[in-house]
């Protein structure tokens, strides 16, 4: 069934409280669609791709890994072929009329019907789990639990001999299915689509001038290596990984405290995918950058991924709290890194995928030695890291060493005067009313030559705290690490106060990796070093997972979703690859490639398939589509930081600063007064700071900037994998009424004014060119001027205030909202 929603606001003026509301169509493709089968219906069925997902969906909860009702176990052949309780065989191969199975999910009796709650099994379904069991009932490791293949690229009845590596595996699968790929993109498009793509911005009129004019058979390629070497490049794809580590500035919860120097692990991210840092040397400095031999810097700022997370200062139960932390960590991690749930395996074993509870503790076990963030008295000491260079260093080193050299030869002064004192003035002095007791009374009990002496000193240390150094630079990170972990337990049901079996450091079963051998630390060690060994694991080419998952997550970005639609999932309630071989192939030459992100990208994008037009037509949007055999290109809606950027950009306003602490965008009262205490955290930063990047922004947990809310930023507490792409009224009405949009239109017409003068004309042809970076056509620029006559001649408003109102319209085009 095939949902195509078109959602037109008001397409010409209308009047609301005095303001014109001008036009946002927004197209949304979606709903519950139909998937094209990918194979023959001849062809036998394959059990990962057509039973193991039924399994999964609709009998593991009660007969999985984690249970057996019945007797009745699905996860594996040789406990679903076994004798049940009932004393009948659950699956008997090849003899479907003889498998309990078969019987008990297509009888008509409702009390022995399964899955007993839901709707039952469709005929379509209870066929394939026929003929699958006709078949012999073949049983399959999933597919992300096997090794990956080493794929190579299909032949096609194509008669380009030299097909691109990535179109030979797309067209292979169109073959099958009697479908054709979408024709090139134009060229102005496919600008636009690269532009976005790996720069989050618009190309300017004259670099869609210079592409247009060259004609080159390079001219694409020319633009891929150019933009990837932008700077901006780091700005758009870091924001992609912060969404997968639930970036955020503060620590949420009641108070919703700061991270102290959060933003330079943001800036750390920026700087590695400009750099094309190796994709395994960005993991492990992430996970134990601080444990390595070579550590910097830079790889102490990246274990502030360790501190992204929820943090309460106050909580009901601190020791729940403190593996509610470690949880978090191994969740994010699981899923950013290795595209697995594992949480899931906290409280008991894992429901769908094998993986035991134990298997869970073990690979807390290698997280152990991290402190908590902190503690509600003391919220640095445990995440904050000195990293300032060798000279401030050991200035301030020096200016601290006599500063304690004065306060010892004050103290022995200050203790001889307050033991002349009375009892109550002798306690105030050992709690915080120690310096204003000093103050106010200690010249009274001691005699001229110490109170001389005392002064003195006094002087002295007023002095040195008066000097100014260049100052400290810390970093948010882990710190104070416990070089001897405690023994780990399994929790039972989670709870960290009931201890089951121990545990030792080892990596989840299903990937068959030796135990590892963790070494006894140093008597002068800092950290366990376990870390290290779980980081380098998880970046090795060997890995199961991580290569795979980032493969597929590079692709998600570029073609709108990925090989793997559940990109944090890829175990068995997760989405099967549309292309296993394709995703096993690009994971390969990820790897070949040095983990260059940078490669794989360039991979990508010169393929025809990347370069197909989103035009549909009715054989392919009939047979399949959702577009999971990618026969054209999804068009998508920019994202809130897209939006954002692309509107300051074009009118002029985009301050490229990078790096450093956040900004604070303006917030209404309105919204501030929704805080427990309005206004509170939120800080105000200058017009000039307000025009930079939107990944620049301050990240306040408990309130999000509205603009990007509303245009689906992220939830920041836990991982997101894939953000939602939504049509909603509040996204209409902020884009035509919102304070933002207006304010930045007016600039806009302002820049059209400064760079054409009162040409009317001029001023339409050259805003529609910044915006659509398109050379503009004849009708669109009619109707631009019909527009502005309207606004003048029949609604009485000024030139000036007539060319704001065009610019807001400008900026609410489908064509300025939407990457084709």
């Amino acid at each position: 069934m095939r949902s195509d929603i078109l959602i037109r606001v008001n397409s010409l003026l209308g009047s609301c409280g005095g303001r014109f509301i001008l036009a946002l169509n927004l197209l949304c493709v979606g709903g519950n669609l139909a998937v094209a089968d990918e194979s023959p219906q001849e062809t036998a069925v394959d059990f990962g791709r057509d039973i193991r997902p039924i399994l999964a969906k609709r009998c593991f909860s009660c007969h999985g890994p984690d249970a057996s009702e019945g007797g009745l176990q699905l996860h594996d052949r040789a406990s679903a072929v076994s004798e049940l309780d009932s004393g009948e065989p659950g699956i008997v191969p090849g003899k479907p009329e003889q498998s309990e199975l078969l019987r008990r999910i297509s009888t008509d009796d409702e009390a022995e019907r399964m899955p007993p709650e839901g709707k039952p099994l469709s005929e379509s379904r209870i066929a394939l789990i026929r003929r699958w069991i006709s078949e012999g009932a073949a049983w399959e490791k999933h597919w992300a639990f096997r090794p990956p293949e080493a794929a190579a690229p299909p032949a096609n009845s194509a008669s380009d001999k030299d097909l691109h590596p990535i179109d030979a595996f797309i067209r292979a699968k169109l073959e099958q299915n009697g479908l054709q790929p979408a024709p090139r993109a134009r060229k102005a498009v496919l600008l636009r689509r690269a532009y976005y793509d790996l720069t989050g911005l618009p190309p300017t009129p004259e670099e869609v001038a210079a592409f247009l004019d060259d004609d080159a058979p390079n001219a694409f390629e020319k633009v891929v290596d150019r933009l990837l070497e932008s700077k901006r490049y780091g700005e758009r794809w870091a924001r992609h990984w912060l969404d997968l580590v639930r970036y955020a500035d503060t620590n949420s919860f009641e108070r919703d405290g700061n991270k102290p120097n959060a933003w330079r692990y943001r800036d750390y991210v920026i700087r590695s995918f400009n750099d094309d840092k190796p994709y395994d040397r960005f993991l492990i400095e992430q996970l134990a950058g601080d444990e390595l031999p070579d550590a910097t810097a830079e790889t102490i700022i990246a274990t502030g991924y360790y501190r992204l997370g929820l943090w309460d200062d106050e909580p009901v139960d601190p020791v729940k709290a403190r593996y509610d932390e470690l949880d978090d960590v191994l969740t994010t991690t699981s899923q950013a890194m290795l595209g697995l749930t594992i949480n899931c395996a906290r409280c008991h074993d894992h429901k769908i995928d094998p993986i035991p509870q134990a298997d869970y503790y073990s690979l807390l076990a290698f997280f152990e030695g991290v402190p908590s963030y902190g503690i509600r008295s003391d919220q640095t000491s445990f995440n904050q890291t000195d990293i300032s260079p060798p000279e401030v260093a050991t200035q301030h080193a020096e200016m601290d060493r006599q500063k304690r050299e004065l306060q010892d030869k004050m103290r022995p002064i200050e203790q001889a005067g307050i033991s002349k004192m009375s009892a109550e003035d002798q306690r105030k002095s050992e709690g915080r009313g120690r310096a204003k007791l000093l103050k106010e009374k200690l010249r009274e009990y001691l005699d001229d030559g110490a109170w001389d002496e005392y002064s003195r000193l006094k002087t002295k240390l007023e002095e040195l705290k008066a000097v100014r150094l260049p100052p400290r630079e810390s970093a948010l990170s882990v710190t104070r690490c416990n070089p001897r972990p405690p023994q780990s337990h399994v929790f039972m049901r989670g709870n960290p106060h009931v201890k089951g079996d121990a545990v030792t450091p080892r990596f989840p079963d299903i990937f068959g990796s030796p135990v590892p051998e963790i070494p006894v630390a140093a008597a002068n060690a800092k950290t366990s070093g376990r870390r290290t060994i779980l980081a380098k694991w998880i970046a090795s080419p060997e890995n199961l997972l991580s290569a795979r998952v980032m493969a597929n997550r590079i692709w998600q970005q570029h073609f709108g979703r990925g090989i793997v639609r559940s990109a944090n999932n890829f175990g068995l309630l997760g989405d099967a690859p549309t292309h296993p071989r394709l995703l096993d192939w690009l994971a390969a030459e990820f790897v070949r490639g040095g983990w260059s992100l940078k490669k794989l990208h360039k991979r990508i994008m010169l393929s025809d398939t990347y370069q197909m037009s989103s035009r549909g037509d009715a054989r392919g949007l009939e047979r399949d589509p959702r577009n999971d055999l990618f026969w054209r290109f999804n068009m998508r809606r920019l994202s809130a930081e897209e939006l954002r950027d692309s509107i300051l950009m074009v009118n002029g306003r985009l301050n490229l600063k990078m790096y450093g602490p956040g900004f604070y965008p303006l917030i209404s009262k309105e919204v501030l007064a929704g805080q427990s205490r309005p206004g509170h955290g939120w800080g105000k930063s200058s017009p000039e700071e307000r025009a930079r990047r939107s990944i620049y922004i301050h990240v306040k947990r408990s309130l999000i900037t509205p603009l990007l809310a509303s245009f689906d930023f992220p939830d920041t507490d836990s991982s997101c994998e894939a953000r939602f792409s939504t049509t909603q009224p509040t996204q209409a009405l902020g884009m035509l009424n919102g304070e933002f949009i207006n304010r930045q239109a007016a600039v806009f017409a302002k820049r059209l004014r400064e760079e054409c003068g009162d040409g009317v004309r001029s001023q339409v042809e050259r805003g529609l060119t910044l915006a659509l970076s398109r050379p503009v056509e004849a009708d669109q620029v009619e109707l631009g001027l019909k527009l502005i006559a309207k606004l003048r001649d029949e609604h009485g408003l000024s030139a000036e205030k007539s060319l704001d109102y065009f610019c807001l319209y400008v900026l609410n085009l489908n064509e300025f909202v939407f990457v084709d």
